[in-house]
């Protein structure tokens, strides 16, 4: 298990997620913790779309620097998260999840991530 590993399965099991990837800036995955029948290229690929979208419209409308993108759908939450310049953290959580909890967690495993990629 890599050092991002261990963070991304500490912010599972903190705070109940179904699943979390660490993507590149480019889009390749760095590391993940997914359950079965999820792939970790596809989510990867996704978040840097969304990500750089995000970014344009942040900009665009004169919003500052992204933070963070919750998709909300009928059966949860896909969180994208910015680690820094290189890299984001999209998270997958059930329509159960407390989001006042799950966002403090996400903090914590951002600022962890941030001093692991260095």
């Amino acid at each position: 298990m890599d050092k991002y590993e261990s963070i991304l399965q500490e912010l599972i099991k903190n705070s109940g997620l179904e699943g979390a990837v660490l993507v590149s800036a480019d889009g390749l995955p760095i590391s993940s913790v997914l359950k079965p029948g999820i792939e970790e290229d596809r989510v990867a690929a996704m978040s840097a779309a969304i990500l750089s979208l995000g970014e344009k419209v942040a900009e665009e409308l004169q919003k500052g620097n992204l933070e963070q993108i919750t998709i909300k759908g009928h059966d949860g939450y896909v969180i994208l998260t910015g680690i820094g310049q290189d890299a984001v953290l999209t998270v997958l959580a059930s329509n159960t999840a407390k989001l006042g909890l799950l966002l403090m967690e996400i903090r914590k495993a951002q600022d962890q991530l941030k001093e692991a990629i260095g």
